[in-house]
């Protein structure tokens, strides 16, 4: 049975813009959905290994409150788009692996600046992605999981620059 207010066609999934009893769903939408599930699926193992690898306190509390946050995030993601029948990933994309098998392969302080580096670069890119979608999204579910989102990159914004390891060409 499809979700309450898409089509039983799937729609939801083929692109396009589909109409639920939130308003339209549009393809920036799903791709905000899809985008969130993919931070958490590979942030939440990123955020465990620096608990156990890091070199610094600090970064190991970060590393910390980021997994526990995203833990939050990915059930809200799931749970908002099995309302709106979006289909989400179950694996992280093809960079994520990649920065995942990095940051695996890095020791004492060099894994706490790839950790930061990467983690950093990715939250504001997403952040970007989060602010068009809330910004022109039609759809209310939609919205009030952009502002639900946009806090907690804004927070691991903020906890990852105040490990003081955020290089200046990270900051875009």
């Amino acid at each position: 049975m499809a979700p309450v207010g898409v089509p039983a066609s799937g729609a939801a999934n083929l692109g396009g813009t589909v109409n639920t009893r939130w308003g339209r769903l549009s393809t920036d939408d799903r791709k905000l959905l899809v985008a969130v599930r993919q931070a958490g699926l590979w942030e939440i193992p990123a955020g465990q290994q620096a608990q156990q690898r890091a070199t610094r306190p600090r970064v190991r509390e970060v590393g910390e409150i980021i997994m526990q946050q995203h833990v939050q995030l990915d059930a809200d993601a799931r749970a908002t788009a099995q309302r709106l029948g979006v289909l989400l990933p179950n694996e992280p994309n093809g960079s994520q692996k990649s920065w995942l098998r990095e940051m695996s392969g890095k020791y004492g302080i060099d894994y706490d600046k790839t950790f930061v580096l990467r983690l950093r670069a990715a939250h504001g890119s997403v952040f970007t992605v989060i602010a068009k979608v809330r910004a022109q999204s039609e759809n209310t579910e939609i919205r009030a999981f952009a502002e639900r989102s946009m806090k907690f990159v804004n927070t691991h914004m903020s906890l990852l620059e105040s490990t003081g390891l955020v290089p200046r060409r990270a900051l875009h």
